[in-house]
């Protein structure tokens, strides 16, 4: 693997930890755009360091959760128009 594809899923892993962490001390609405952002940024990033290392159910399991955070901000971006 890659060091850059190392640090790209540590950070992937870290922002997803952070915004479950922000919600959970309600620091972070899971309404708000931010939220789904670091959702996504971080599943992302983990989709990208499974694949690299062929952990394919994570991999899946990640792009799932970007379909998810992607649904969640196009529906706030319409509420809010």
């Amino acid at each position: 693997m890659s060091p850059l594809v190392a640090v790209v899923g540590w950070i992937g892993a870290a922002v997803l930890v952070s915004a479950y962490a922000l919600v959970s001390m309600r620091k972070l609405a899971s309404e708000r755009a931010a939220f789904q952002i670091m959702n996504l940024a971080g599943s992302a990033a983990l989709a990208v360091n499974s694949a690299a290392n062929g952990a394919w159910p994570s991999t899946s399991l990640n792009i799932v959760w970007m379909a998810i955070g992607a649904v969640a901000l196009f529906r706030i971006r319409w509420r809010y128009r």
